[in-house]
C-alpha cells in the first residue's frame, strides 16, 4: 500500500483534473484559489485583470474534492512556514501552494497515461467550454463561466458546435442529401 502522503498526492491530482475540465478555469486560478473559496457545487476564482467569478461545477468535481479535503491535512506545511500553504486550496508534496508548472505537467501525464496525449490545461477549458455549449448553453453563458471579457474570445468556441450542427443536419434533415 502506498505512503498516506503518496495518496494524498494522488487524490490531489484527481481533484485537480476532475475541478479544471468541471469548470474550464485556468491553471493559475486553480493554483490562486484558496479553501476559503470553495462553497457548496461552487468555486469563486479570480481571473485574468483581478476580476472574481464564482463557478459551478457538479457532483463528480464535489466528490473528488471532498475526498481530497479530507486527505489534504497530510500535506500540510509546518507551522513554521509563511506561504500561503495555510490557506490554498491545492498544495504540493511539501505543503505549500501548487505552482502552475506542477499542475501543467500532471494534466500531460494524465492525458498520456489514458492514451489521449497532448491534452494541455486549455484543452481541459475548452472541452469544459465545447460540453456546456453543445449542452445547450448560450455563448453568454459560456463567455461568464470562463470569465473572458470580450465575446471574440468566446466565439472561438463555437466553430465546434457549427462542426456538430452540420453532422446533426446531415443525418436528421430528409433535404440533407445524406440519403442520395
Amino acid at each position: 500500500a502506498a505512503d498516506p502522503a503518496t495518496h494524498a498526492l494522488a487524490v490531489r491530482d484527481w481533484a485537480m483534473l476532475e475541478l479544471l475540465y468541471a469548470t474550464g478555469i485556468r491553471v493559475s486560478e486553480l493554483c490562486g484559489a484558496d479553501l476559503q473559496d470553495l462553497g457548496d457545487r461552487e468555486l469563486r476564482v479570480t481571473g485574468k485583470g483581478d476580476k472574481t467569478r464564482v463557478v459551478p461545477f457538479g457532483p463528480t468535481a464535489q466528490r473528488a474534492l471532498d475526498a481530497w479535503i479530507d486527505v489534504r491535512h497530510l500535506l500540510r506545511a509546518p507551522a513554521n512556514r509563511s506561504d500561503s500553504g495555510r490557506t490554498a486550496l491545492f498544495v504540493g508534496r511539501r505543503g505549500g501552494r501548487i505552482d502552475q508548472r506542477r499542475v501543467r505537467e500532471l494534466v500531460h501525464a494524465a492525458s498520456r497515461d489514458a492514451g489521449v496525449p497532448g491534452i494541455s490545461p486549455h484543452g481541459l477549458r475548452h472541452s469544459a467550454a465545447t460540453a456546456v455549449l453543445e449542452g445547450g448553453a448560450d455563448l453568454r453563458v459560456v463567455q461568464e463561466l470562463l470569465g473572458h471579457s470580450s465575446m471574440q474570445t468566446t466565439q472561438i468556441y463555437t466553430h465546434v458546435g457549427a462542426e456538430r450542427l452540420r453532422a446533426v443536419y446531415r443525418m436528421a434533415h430528409p433535404r440533407s442529401g445524406s440519403q442520395e
